[in-house]
C-alpha cells in the first residue's frame, strides 16, 4: 500500500535474473532495483552484488538484459570499484545510464572496504559533476543523523540520500531527516514507550515471518541499537539476549516501560 515501492534483485545469472525481474513485475512495484553493492562473501564469490565490479562489461550487459525484459523502471545501487586501484564510478555510471538505467545509488566505498574506513563521498560528487550525466544519483555511507544528511546533500549535489546501517534498530531516523529537511528543528528524540512498541513489532513480525526460534534469535542482535542510548539498560539488555520464549519477551518490555517511563 506504501508508494512508492521497489523491490531488488541480485545475481549474476542472465537467465535467472531476467526470470526475476518478470517476477518483480508481476507484483508490480514502482521501480525494479539490481543490488551490485553488498559485499557478503558468500554473495561476492558468485559474482553476484560487488563480485560484479570485477567483470564491468558483464555488469553492463546482465543490467541491459533486464532493462530489455521489463517495463518497470529500473534502478541501480552499487559501489566505487572493487578496490582503490579499479574505482571507475563515473565511467560506470554513464554506461549504466546509457543502456537505460534511471537512478543510480552510490555506496561510497569499495568492495574491499567493506563497512570500514570513512566514505569518501567526493567520488559522487565527481559522478554528479559529469556534464553527460542526467539521471539521479543518490548518495550512500555514513549518513546516521538529520544534520549529516542536510550537510552531505549540499555538499555533494546528490539528489537524494539511502540509509542503510543507519536505520537498523532506529527506523525513526527517516522522519527525522525529513522533519529537519523540512523546518530546520529536530525532532523529539523517540521515548522508551515508542521503543517497545517497535521493538515489539519487530519480533512479533519476525516470528510470524521465520518461525518462532528463529524470529526470536535474529532480533536479539537488535536489542542494542533500539534501546542505545537509555541509561543504566545492561540488566535489560542481558535478559532480552537469553529469554527464549515470546510470553517472556513481552513480560520483559513491560518491565522496561515500568522501569523507564
Amino acid at each position: 500500500d506504501e508508494r512508492p515501492i521497489g523491490i531488488q534483485i541480485f545475481g549474476s545469472d542472465f537467465d535467472a535474473m531476467r526470470a526475476s525481474a518478470e517476477i518483480v513485475e508481476r507484483a508490480n512495484p514502482s521501480l525494479l532495483d539490481i543490488n551490485y553493492g553488498c559485499p557478503v562473501k558468500k554473495v561476492v564469490c558468485k559474482e553476484a552484488g560487488a563480485g560484479i565490479l570485477k567483470n564491468i562489461p558483464k555488469m553492463i550487459a546482465l543490467t541491459k538484459a533486464i532493462v530489455d525484459n521489463t517495463k518497470l523502471p529500473v534502478t541501480v545501487k552499487t559501489r566505487l570499484g572493487w578496490d582503490e586501484s579499479t574505482i571507475n564510478i563515473v565511467e560506470v555510471a554513464e554506461r549504466l545510464q546509457d543502456i537505460g538505467v534511471k537512478a543510480l545509488t552510490i555506496h561510497a566505498r569499495t568492495r574491499v572496504q567493506l563497512y570500514r574506513g570513512e566514505a569518501d563521498w567526493t567520488w559522487i560528487n565527481r559522478v554528479k559533476d559529469n556534464p553527460r550525466l542526467t539521471i539521479p544519483v543518490f548518495g550512500n555511507g555514513d549518513v546516521d543523523s538529520p544534520d549529516k544528511a542536510l550537510e552531505y546533500k549540499n555538499k555533494y549535489h546528490v539528489d537524494g540520500i539511502m540509509i542503510g546501517r543507519g536505520a537498523i534498530g532506529y527506523p525513526w531516523i527517516f522522519d527525522e531527516i525529513k522533519h529537519y529537511f523540512k523546518i530546520g528543528e529536530h525532532l523529539a528524540k523517540p521515548s522508551v514507550t515508542d521503543r517497545v512498541e517497535a521493538v515489539r513489532n519487530h519480533l512479533t513480525w519476525a516470528m510470524e515471518w521465520k518461525g518462532e526460534r528463529l524470529g526470536i534469535v535474529e532480533t536479539r542482535p537488535h536489542y542494542t541499537n533500539y534501546f542505545k542510548g537509555i541509561p543504566n539498560f545492561k540488566e535489560h539488555r542481558l535478559k532480552l539476549v537469553t529469554l527464549d520464549k515470546p510470553e517472556e519477551l513481552m513480560l520483559a518490555f513491560d518491565e522496561i516501560i515500568a522501569t523507564f517511563v
